[in-house]
């Protein structure tokens, strides 16, 4: 997967950043809230691993409620030493997809995201059955055999 770290504390991100390449994901990094804003909608991430509190004038709930109003449904993973309930809840209404507190495992980060891998994989599977090299893109209502669009009649 190729995942991107929003996450200002640079000991957390060599961490993070270290596990994940280990693990065999591409990943990049941003330590500022408006970098990290730009790298999110600039460029197509499988994951964003996203800090609350973040130095840039751009906090994490600012990024994820600004990706879900655009429409960007990549999912993200709060990462923050906010862990009171009504933080949580506030991370996971802004738009997040899981919460996970610090201090943490990476065993349970890596764990969390191949968790949410495996159910994209499944959705896509799902809107997008093959047979051969017969494709269809049921969201899209495409058909193509071998490559070539198929043009449908409605």
């Amino acid at each position: 997967m190729k995942i991107l770290l929003i996450e200002d504390n640079a000991r957390v991100a060599q961490f993070v950043l270290k596990g994940l390449r280990e693990s065999g994901h591409v990943a990049d990094h941003a330590a500022t809230g408006r970098d990290g804003m730009f790298m999110a909608s600039s460029e197509r991430y499988d994951a964003i691993i996203l800090d609350r509190m973040l130095p840039g004038g751009v906090d994490g709930l600012s990024i994820v409620s600004a990706l879900r109003a655009s429409g960007d449904r990549t999912p993200v993973m709060i990462l923050s030493a906010l862990s009171d309930v009504d933080e949580r809840i506030r991370g996971l209404k802004a738009g997040g997809d899981d919460y996970l507190t610090k201090p943490f495992a990476f065993g349970e980060l890596a764990a969390r995201l191949d968790a949410r891998a495996r159910r994209a994989q499944t959705a896509a599977a799902e809107t997008s059955p093959a047979v051969g090299d017969l494709r269809m893109d049921l969201l899209k209502r495409e058909v193509t055999r071998g490559g070539a669009a198929n043009e449908l009649q409605s």
